[in-house]
């Protein structure tokens, strides 16, 4: 009994580290969060890495929300996307799975024991294309990073560029959906 409560409790334990990431500053501790650099009096480069279980979707909403709250926290009104570019990292993991051999204990299969590498199996159908599959399991994972350049501004935004947001618009109707990190 008490070894199911401990196995509980640890998988409670890792499933809270299991999350996407928050929206909250980049540092040396975390998988992921905005980083932010001025470049002149009103150019800053933005920029948010999210985790694997963060969609690029909430990479690239957290990324405009940042652009947002940093325009108003420099006494901004507005700004303009220069640029803006996603990067997505893929990670493709090979791990052994559970299959084994179509035959089961019946294969043409023996197992013999080296003395530098212990217990070895040989198989004639080991590498055999049909089967070979069964033996691994396949896992990709994609990381993404939204990063860009904004130009902020004074007064109500340009009318007649598309590039251009009103930084308490986009807080306002963007800040419902920002997830910050538990409170500790």
């Amino acid at each position: 009994m008490a070894a199911l409560a401990l196995a509980l409790v640890g998988s409670a334990a890792l499933g809270g580290c299991m999350t996407a990431t928050p929206y909250q500053p980049a540092t040396a501790s975390s998988a992921g969060g905005y980083s932010d650099q001025q470049i002149e009096a009103n150019r800053f480069q933005v920029s948010f890495r999210g985790n694997s279980l963060t969609a690029r979707e909430t990479v690239e909403r957290y990324l405009l929300f940042r652009a947002a709250e940093l325009t108003v926290q420099s006494g901004f009104d507005h700004f303009i996307l220069v640029t803006k570019d996603t990067e997505t990292r893929t990670e493709t993991y090979r791990t052994p799975g559970i299959g084994g051999d179509p035959w089961g204990y019946w294969s043409p299969s023996w197992r013999f024991h080296r003395a530098r590498y212990g217990w070895r199996s040989w198989n004639p159908f080991y590498d055999d294309p049909f089967w070979r599959d069964r033996d691994w399991d396949y896992r990709t994972v994609n990381r993404y990073e939204a990063m860009a350049e904004i130009v902020t501004g004074r007064g109500p935004k340009p009318g007649s560029n598309l590039r251009a947001f009103d930084a308490r618009e986009v807080i306002d109707r963007l800040g419902p959906s920002i997830v910050a990190p538990p409170a500790r």
